[in-house]
């Protein structure tokens, strides 16, 4: 996920100075991107500036140097709503930060996107079940190394088939019950069908 996004997505809530916007990603922004230094961010803010998304003034501090405060501009009012309204390409891991970027993003700026990202979303992992779920997970080994365990190494591919499975399934089920809520509740866009894929009566 790019940086431009999140940090498009933050300045959406109003204007934040350089040395906020990177105690943020220290904080919440790190659930998006991880390891994210404050020389970075100050690049991609000038990136964002230089293509018209972004502006700043400089607030003046007493007893310490002034501060760069960013706004968001028409343009980049703009761009992330068009980014928003993009279609979803669900990563091949669910735990990759794509989702809840958008989750948390995009969906508070459009309630249809944010039904298409759930939908999208879910449909993928129901698939990714049905296709790797009985797969035959036989490993062979057929010259291991003397330090390899073969049995040990069978035992711990079975342990973390077993997390993965655990994992997907939980998450499929916060999918299915995060959608019906939303639809119940009207925070999503209505649609013609529920969470389970039925037709609405």
């Amino acid at each position: 996920m790019k940086l431009e996004y999140i940090l498009l997505g933050l300045l959406a809530r109003g204007p934040v100075s350089g040395y906020d916007i990177g105690k943020w990603m220290q904080r919440e922004g790190r659930f998006y991107r991880s390891n994210t230094d404050q020389s970075q961010i100050y690049r991609v803010l000038k990136r964002m500036e230089d293509a018209g998304w972004i502006g700043h003034v400089v607030d003046p501090r007493t007893g310490r140097p002034d501060a760069k405060v960013y706004r968001m501009t028409e343009a980049g009012r703009a761009e992330v709503v068009r980014w928003s309204r993009e279609p979803y390409a669900p990563p091949s891991r669910f735990q990759d930060a794509d989702f809840h970027v958008r989750f948390d993003i995009a969906g508070a700026l459009d309630p249809e996107s944010l039904r298409n990202l759930l939908v999208t979303e879910l449909d993928a992992r129901r698939r990714q079940v049905a296709e790797s779920r009985d797969r035959d997970r036989t490993r062979t080994y057929p010259d291991p190394i003397e330090e390899l365990d073969v049995e040990r190494a069978n035992v711990l591919a079975d342990a973390s088939h077993r997390r993965g499975m655990l994992e997907i399934d939980t998450w499929i089920g916060w999918l299915e019950r995060t959608l019906e809520e939303f639809d119940a509740s009207g925070v999503t866009a209505p649609s013609g069908v529920d969470a389970t894929g039925s037709a609405r009566s």
